[in-house]
């Protein structure tokens, strides 16, 4: 057994905003290509390469197909930047940005049917989109006035999980329900589930919990880890000793990873994954080998801990400029279909704005509302004693 290592920093009476060397190496150690067994579709540079295992979950992607994806792409990315501006601006309490991870979750959520169910954590906006949730739903979770207001039954789209890792125990769960209510199977309606996390969740009980649970009854979910390369302000090297993909061996089912930059590969692996579950050949893991561009919200400072040479080396994998090349390179798309997205997107930025400085603010009663499913008389009488209390106030 190799000896464990200490990875306590040393302390300081000075603490350093600079990280330091043993930390940058972890770092840089945890983002490099990925690997042989990496699933890429798409190069950085814009390339279609041939994979034999998967190139049929992507050969209905053609021209007009990619393009939308690009769509997708962009204008997520543009209104994931506006809600760091107002956040900035003080409109929002707090954002949580998806820069760079873009593919990885329009990838995975066109990938899903209809019927399927994802479960996220609180930086899917991506995920959102595909599922159909206006950008505006998600403004109440960071403005503080609501938990999210889309219909998760409608959408196929639960709400968001604050808490790290809770969501694969609730995803588990409902996967285990599809499977006992007979839902897994060769039908056109059979269905599955896609469950959402980061790095850093997999070093949570909640995580490893759901792996059990889901391995013992073959629930037909789909673990879908972002590999970001970053828990906060730990490398990936911090957190496990092999790759996160491998992980799944030891729960006794398959796990896989893709370039979690690739919309292409991400959209096929989650396609074949997702049909693994609905035939009743779940679980699957699969780890999206990615990086967050940006800050892992706005109140977190990434220049403590990181390099701006990594994150550089990261901008050459951008998973929207390789999609562009590749339109424009090998498939001959025009100019005007770059600038009217580019429009577009400053549109639907511009309509995220105005929606949240909008917003009107919820009156204090607010807190007593949607406690129960029904009515209760204890929270109604504290309900009106505070506006008694509060109306007492007014005019002083």
């Amino acid at each position: 057994m190799s000896a464990p290592q200490d990875w306590t920093p040393p302390t300081s009476s000075t603490p350093s905003s600079r990280p330091g060397p043993d930390h940058v190496v972890a770092g840089l150690k945890g983002t490099d290509e990925g690997g042989a067994d990496l699933v890429q579709l798409l190069t950085p540079e814009g390339e279609r390469v041939p994979d034999p295992r998967f190139d049929s979950y992507a050969a209905d992607v053609d021209v007009e197909a990619l393009k939308d994806l690009y769509r997708d792409l962009v204008l997520v990315r543009r209104f994931d930047r506006e809600g760091n501006a107002l956040q900035r601006q003080g409109q929002l309490g707090i954002w949580v940005p998806l820069l760079g991870q873009e593919a990885a979750q329009i990838g995975a959520g066109r990938a899903m049917a209809p019927q399927d169910m994802a479960f996220p954590s609180y930086r899917e906006h991506g995920v959102a989109w595909a599922r159909g949730v206006d950008p505006t739903e998600l403004l109440g979770i960071f403005r503080g006035t609501d938990h999210g207001s889309w219909d998760p039954k409608a959408t196929g789209f639960h709400l968001y999980t604050i808490v790290i890792g809770n969501q694969c125990l609730n995803a588990t769960g409902y996967a285990m329900g599809q499977k006992f209510e007979g839902k897994v199977g060769d039908g056109p309606d059979s269905e599955a589930t896609i469950c959402f996390f980061g790095d850093g969740a997999t070093s949570q009980g909640d995580v490893h919990e759901g792996f059990v649970w889901a391995a013992v009854y073959d629930a037909p979910v789909v673990f879908y880890c972002q590999n970001n390369q970053w828990a906060i302000s730990e490398p990936t090297e911090r957190q496990t000793r092999v790759p996160l993909y491998k992980r799944a061996q030891g729960y006794g089912f398959d796990g896989i990873r893709v370039d979690g930059n690739d919309v292409l590969a991400c959209l096929a692996v989650t396609r074949w994954a997702l049909e693994e579950c609905r035939t009743g050949n779940g679980p699957v893991l699969i780890e999206a080998f990615t990086y967050r561009m940006d800050a892992h919200t706005t109140s977190d400072d990434p220049t403590r801990y990181r390099l701006a040479d990594e994150l550089e080396l990261w901008k050459l994998k951008d998973p929207i400029e390789r999609v562009r090349v590749h339109l424009v390179r090998s498939l001959g798309v025009e100019p005007e279909f770059f600038d009217g997205v580019q429009a577009e997107s400053d549109a639907l930025a511009a309509r995220f704005r105005q929606h949240c400085v909008d917003m009107p603010a919820p009156g204090p009663e607010r807190m007593f509302s949607q406690v129960y499913a029904e009515g209760s008389p204890a929270v109604d009488a504290q309900r009106e004693a505070f506006l008694a209390y509060h109306s007492s106030f007014e005019g002083v």
